[in-house]
């Protein structure tokens, strides 16, 4: 590229600066808090609802009560944190090598298993032990004398003490259900209907717009009486002589859908499902259809040639789409809190709960060290597929 031609696509100092002050504002407004509830959620909370904001970020109270943070601490965190990100970006890679019997999915859950124990070994074993061993045997110092108070007493209460991990695995059990089924049924539904030349197809994605655009609360309002009477609306068939004795063959009597971790999972892609057609429809119409007749021409069916020519060219459009389907999933809040009871509840409602009782300053920071917790599993999973999220979006997944 020639000069004159570089400086014509250079930017302006005004637009540069307008950028600039624009990134700052978005900082300040979205990502400042981020880093303010997770400072405040390893005080006590004296410094963590201190009128000063520099006691609610060195924690002067915690630092005397419980210590904290020295420089060598600091330092050895930041690195980990680097490492950590770094190894993330190739936990693919990983998965492919410790992939079991060629399954790609036993490969990705050893690997995952791997990357949390190695971090957990870092940050909760090998930091405290060099630090408390430099710290025996010079005695102190600068450099290994606290000067961020810190403490993990909130965290040790969430997750043994309330036992939060219940709505973890709760979580996990929804979330994997809502994009196990949204990809697989949208995969197929989206490629038939940018195959088809019928209208037909114009008009169900219409229909799966409209349903897409009602509010969350009109549905769920729809599900509850159904879900909550459900043993009674199904007993008729329980009792049937025609067909009560295949349905007895399920249990002595009808289940009842409320407080079930698989009738949220219906509910939840019945909500996500349009999305999912939508975004993945975009992908398959980028995807030229000659690929597919090449497929047919070498002798593979139909289903043959999804499964092993479309498929893997837009690898990076189901990992975007699953994304946002495994968003929708793991923070919904209206749908889990009125179709969940307490015990199958997930984690984005089970929060509130700390709000319910006769709220003190502990249960407030509790609250803020359950939400932190609930951020970092989304941050972990960003960083793993970056590479195929910014592939997918570039790739036509923001097409209409």
């Amino acid at each position: 590229m020639s000069q004159p031609q570089a400086e014509a696509l250079r930017q302006p100092l005004s637009l540069r600066l307008t950028s600039g002050v624009f990134l700052v504002i978005w900082m300040l407004i979205a990502a400042f808090p981020l880093f303010w509830i997770t400072v405040m959620s390893f005080k006590l909370p004296v410094d963590s609802f201190a009128a000063n904001p520099l006691s609610v970020i060195f924690g002067p109270d915690t630092r005397a009560e419980v210590g904290g943070l020295s420089p060598l601490d600091i330092v050895l965190g930041i690195v980990g944190i680097y490492f950590a990100i770094r190894f993330a970006r190739h936990l693919a890679a990983l998965a492919r090598m410790v992939s079991i019997a060629g399954q790609a999915w036993l490969g990705w859950i050893v690997a995952v298993l791997i990357y949390t124990i190695a971090v957990l070994v870092f940050f909760v074993g090998i930091v405290p032990a060099v630090s408390a061993g430099l710290r025996d045997a010079l005695g102190g110092g600068f450099l290994l004398d606290p000067i961020l108070g810190a403490t993990l007493t909130h965290y040790y209460s969430v997750w043994v003490e309330n036992t939060f991990y219940h709505q973890f695995i709760n979580s996990l059990i929804v979330t994997a259900g809502v994009v196990l089924i949204s990809l697989t049924v949208g995969t197929l539904a989206a490629y038939a209907i940018a195959r088809t030349g019928s209208s037909i197809a114009f008009w169900l994605l219409i229909a799966a717009l409209i349903f897409r655009a009602l509010p969350h609360s009109v549905l769920v309002a729809g599900y509850l009486p159904p879900f909550v009477n459900s043993r009674e609306i199904l007993m008729p068939l329980w009792e049937s002589g025609a067909v009560g004795w295949f349905f007895q063959l399920f249990g002595d009597e009808p289940p009842t859908l409320y407080g079930r971790h698989w009738a949220v999972i219906i509910v939840l892609v019945s909500i996500n499902q349009p999305f999912t057609i939508w975004m993945l429809r975009s992908f398959f119409m980028s995807i030229p259809a000659e690929l597919d007749e090449a497929a047919r021409v070498d002798g593979c069916s139909h289903f043959q040639a999804f499964r092993r020519v479309i498929i893997p060219v837009m690898w990076p459009g189901v990992i975007t789409t699953g994304l946002f389907s495994f968003l929708l999933a793991y923070n919904d809040y209206l749908v889990t809190s009125l179709l969940l009871d307490a015990q199958s509840q997930t984690m984005v409602p089970a929060i509130s709960g700390y709000f319910n009782r006769e709220t003190t300053t502990t249960d407030q920071v509790e609250a803020v060290a359950a939400a932190v917790s609930i951020i970092a599993p989304l941050f972990i999973l960003i960083m793993v597929f970056q590479r195929q999220i910014v592939s997918g979006l570039t790739a036509g997944a923001v097409k209409g």
